[in-house]
């Protein structure tokens, strides 16, 4: 009895800073949704509010391997790479080869992964730093899923892959949406609720501390960049339904993409503190601000000034929390 208290004592203390940290992006997403209410009548609409959850489904997928990666004071600059390898992959055994989708889709997923059971194995057994493992992976990556057409883009899916992007079921959510919501709540019950969750605020927080307490610090880390690498691949499979077409240049600056939602929604670069809760409304802040920047004719140049300021403020106001603790 007195264990289990204090088990959920410790767990509860994992999860306050990560509540903390998402208070701000919070409020910040409702700051921006009642300005840009205001500044276009075009903004809050059923069908404005459906077109955001559509274009954030990639990013969302995404950010949420890399959330992972960051609360074990990690980075994974491979992901925009993986996932062009994966939709390569998948078009290839599908569209060329003749693989039927449901082999092929597991095929690529399979190379996706492979990609981080190799950076974890170049970071944990050969002591390479994150950085620089993943910066070699993205190069080796991409330049597979270049070869692998020798650039060439691929067209020929079923039509039902791509309907999985188009058709509304109930009128609301499209099959790309949905897979999305379920990688956000699997994701949000693991680390709330699974001992594997409350070991990636651990390792981030002193991975040393945590390989004395028994934690198997080089095999979670390998885990977190396979589970990383997975949901790259997943998301590229998202985009290769929304596009009905592969092509090796996608997912060029992903990486950047996700890891700044993780960054606005409060995790911190330096592990240890944050959450998928906070890179949910991170993910939200970036669709929105772009839906809203696109409704006021805003042009693509100024948009990535407008995103950078806010990675800056988001940066900021972390710090001076940090200092205020």
């Amino acid at each position: 009895m007195v264990a289990d208290v204090k088990e959920r004592s410790a767990f509860a203390g994992a999860m306050l800073p990560s509540l903390r940290g998402a208070t701000g992006p919070l409020i910040g997403l409702i700051v921006l949704c009642l300005f840009l209410t205001f500044a276009t009548d075009k903004f809050l609409s059923v069908r404005n509010f459906l077109n955001v959850l559509d274009q954030i489904t990639v990013l969302g997928v995404m950010a949420v391997g890399m959330t992972m990666v960051i609360l074990i004071g990690g980075i994974d600059l491979a992901v925009g790479s993986v996932m062009a390898l994966a939709m390569m992959v998948l078009g290839y055994l599908n569209v060329v080869a003749g693989v039927p989708m449901g082999l092929a889709i597991p095929l690529a997923l399979a190379a996706a992964a492979l990609n981080g059971l190799i950076a974890g194995l170049l970071i944990t057994r050969f002591n390479v730093p994150a950085f620089i493992a993943t910066l070699a992976m993205m190069s080796i990556t991409r330049g597979l899923a270049n070869m692998i057409t020798d650039g060439q883009q691929i067209i020929g899916f079923p039509a039902w892959f791509n309907m999985m992007a188009i058709v509304r079921f109930g009128g609301f959510l499209t099959l790309t949406v949905a897979v999305m919501i379920v990688v956000f709540i699997v994701g949000l019950l693991y680390q709330r609720y699974r001992h594997g969750g409350r070991v990636l605020y651990a390792i981030g927080g002193n991975a040393e501390v945590a390989r004395l307490a028994g934690i198997n610090v080089q095999r979670a880390t390998v885990l977190v960049y396979v589970v990383c690498s997975f949901l790259a691949g997943l998301s590229g499979m998202v985009l290769a339904a929304r596009l009905d077409s592969v092509q090796p240049s996608s997912g060029v600056s992903y990486e950047l993409d996700a890891i700044a939602a993780v960054v606005i929604g409060g995790t911190s670069l330096s592990g240890g503190t944050g959450g998928i809760g906070g890179t949910i409304i991170g993910v939200l802040i970036i669709g929105v601000l772009r839906n809203g920047l696109n409704l006021l004719s805003v042009s693509p140049f100024m948009q990535q000034v407008i995103i950078g300021a806010v990675i800056v403020l988001a940066v900021t106001a972390e710090t001076y929390r940090k200092r205020k603790s």
